[in-house]
C-alpha cells in the first residue's frame, strides 16, 4: 500500500474484487449482455479496472482512461444500470473483504456511480447548454 492511500486494501484484494464482480457481471441477466456488447478480452479489461481500482484507491497514478467517454460512447449505457451494477458490486466488495472496509470503498464506488449516473443523464442543446432529463 502507497502512503497516499486512501483505504487500507492490497493490490491483490483489489484484484480479487475485480476478478469475483466480472464473473458476476457475465453471468448478469442485465448486465452480461451489456458489458459483453463491448469487452472482447476479458483479462485486458479486468486489468484495466484493477488499474483504475488502484488509482482511485492507493493513488498510484497508473490509470489513464476516460470512464465517462467510454460510458457515454457505448450508446447501450442507461443510467438506470448503475443502481444494478452497484448491487452487484456491492455484493461482491462484501463478499470479499472485511465489513469496514468494504464499506469505504462502497462509498467511493457509489460516488463514482452518481457521476457516471450523472453524465449520461445530462445532454446539451445546441447551443451547449446542458440539460437535465
Amino acid at each position: 500500500m502507497t502512503p497516499l492511500a486512501r483505504l487500507p486494501v492490497s493490490e491483490a484484494q483489489i484484484a480479487q474484487v475485480v476478478s469475483r464482480f466480472y464473473a458476476s457481471v457475465r453471468a448478469h441477466e442485465e448486465l452480461g449482455p451489456i458489458f459483453a456488447a463491448h469487452i472482447v478480452d476479458w483479462p485486458a479489461h479486468e486489468e484495466k479496472i484493477v488499474r483504475f481500482w488502484r488509482n482511485a484507491l492507493l493513488r498510484e497514478r497508473i490509470y489513464d482512461g476516460n470512464p465517462m467517454q467510454v460510458h457515454r460512447a457505448a450508446g447501450n449505457v442507461r443510467p438506470e444500470h448503475f443502481e444494478v451494477w452497484l448491487s452487484v458490486f456491492d455484493e461482491t466488495l462484501f463478499a470479499v473483504l472485511p465489513s469496514d472496509l468494504a464499506q469505504v470503498w462502497s462509498a467511493i464506488a457509489h460516488n463514482i456511480g452518481r457521476a457516471l449516473r450523472y453524465g449520461l443523464e445530462r445532454r446539451a442543446t445546441p447551443d451547449g447548454v446542458p440539460v437535465l432529463t
